[in-house]
């Protein structure tokens, strides 16, 4: 794999850390700003929302900026708003930070995603995708809960400050070792905008997107309140938050690197073998959360398979989006932050059930029931192999 890909995976881990870790920080930050954790909850869907809305918008945008210069002043602005958001006492004015970055992560992500693909040959999209998630699974097992940790000992807001300190290396290894050429110069007598926007319009496209966002809902529904299942239920110390989160990353970086090796040429078998797996798994994990080696076991099985199913999906997207080059990214980046943002809203929804601090864990399954119930009768759309995307539209067993 090209180098450079290694050094915007490098800015995407400062960036994965930065959107996971409010996993571990939410109990924290309720109490410091003296609001409920449910309101606290409400951070993680307000980045994604950023992001789902931002990334199309912005890299529509930046289709002729300068790419390291576009990446460069992305990363810099993620960094500026973690730091207000360190200092700030407001509840408000931390919410808006979130939204920012969000916006900042999300144009960052949809040029990277892009000039990912630009940078492999056409049949290992799925590759360089994982290697560029392998930024963000390499924060759910380091950076989220080193987060965490610093969260336990020095309070949320040392956190925020380590995020953006983790930008400025970031930002010099893309100084350093990303090719200044703009981004629409990766396809060139490429189509249009309007070309690219219309391909939204196809059906085949459209269902992978979904099926990448109800996945990716799940995860973030029970990994946004993963913590008082830890603390709570299990009757663990807030010590072991970050030990479960580290499970969750080691589970997550395993996935991403065996559906790397799979999504390309069969993405049948991974989502055969893991979504009725991933299905089965998050009412074992509710059943079993009050058993804390069961619970971490667990944890990082629905971590691998989470993120194998939905780099998958998301790598389908890709291929699906083929003759959007300059956008294929941002939709890539909408349709995972899609499901970031309104699966804990549906999670924080069920805490004041009498499933209480489960509650999530059987909306993480009920969401991934419905992707499968929506996926089974399409099956063969959905597993196309490569270069499906360059067929007619195929919708049937």
């Amino acid at each position: 794999m090209p180098f450079p890909l290694y050094l915007l995976a490098l800015a995407v881990f400062a960036m994965g850390t930065s959107e996971f870790m409010l996993a571990g920080l939410v109990p924290d930050i309720a109490s410091g700003l003296d609001i409920t954790v449910g309101t606290a909850g409400t951070l993680t869907p307000a980045f994604a929302v950023g992001m789902a809305v931002g990334a199309p918008l912005v890299a529509a945008l930046a289709r002729n900026w300068p790419r390291r210069s576009s990446l460069l002043g992305f990363i810099l602005v993620f960094a500026a708003a973690h730091a207000v958001g360190a200092v700030t006492t407001s509840f408000p004015v931390l919410f808006a930070t979130r939204v920012v970055a969000a916006l900042a992560n999300a144009a960052f992500l949809a040029v990277a995603l892009t000039a990912a693909a630009t940078l492999v040959p056409p049949d290992r999209k799925g590759r360089a995708l994982a290697v560029l998630l392998s930024g963000t699974t390499t924060a759910t097992i380091a950076g989220v809960p080193g987060g965490s940790l610093l969260g336990t000992l020095l309070g949320w807001r040392a956190t925020f400050w380590a995020v953006a300190a983790l930008c400025l290396p970031a930002a010099l290894g893309i100084l350093r070792g990303i090719p200044a050429g703009r981004v629409k110069e990766e396809a060139t007598g490429g189509p249009a905008l309007r070309t690219e926007l219309a391909q939204l319009a196809r059906p085949r496209l459209l269902l992978v997107m979904l099926l990448g966002a109800l996945v990716n809902a799940a995860t973030f529904a029970s990994l946004t309140f993963l913590a008082p299942v830890v603390t709570d239920t299990a009757g663990l110390g807030e010590l072991w938050i970050s030990v479960a989160l580290v499970s969750f990353g080691a589970g997550s970086f395993v996935g991403v690197t065996v559906a790397g090796r799979l999504s390309d040429e069969r993405p049948a078998l991974v989502l055969a073998v893991g979504g009725p797996l991933l299905l089965l798994g998050w009412p074992v994990l509710a059943v079993l959360a009050d058993e804390p080696v069961a619970l971490l076991a667990l944890v990082l099985v629905q971590g691998a398979l989470s993120f194998a199913l939905g780099s998958t999906l998301i790598t389908r997207v890709l291929y699906e989006a083929a003759g959007a080059p300059t956008m294929a990214g941002s939709y890539a980046t909408a349709a995972l932050n899609a499901g970031a943002a309104v699966g804990p809203l549906i999670a924080a929804a069920t805490l004041n059930t009498t499933a209480g601090n489960l509650g999530p864990l059987w909306a993480s399954g009920i969401l991934v029931a419905v992707a499968l119930l929506i996926a089974f009768p399409l099956r063969t759309t959905v597993a196309a192999g490569r270069g499906a995307e360059a067929g007619a539209l195929h919708v049937g067993t």
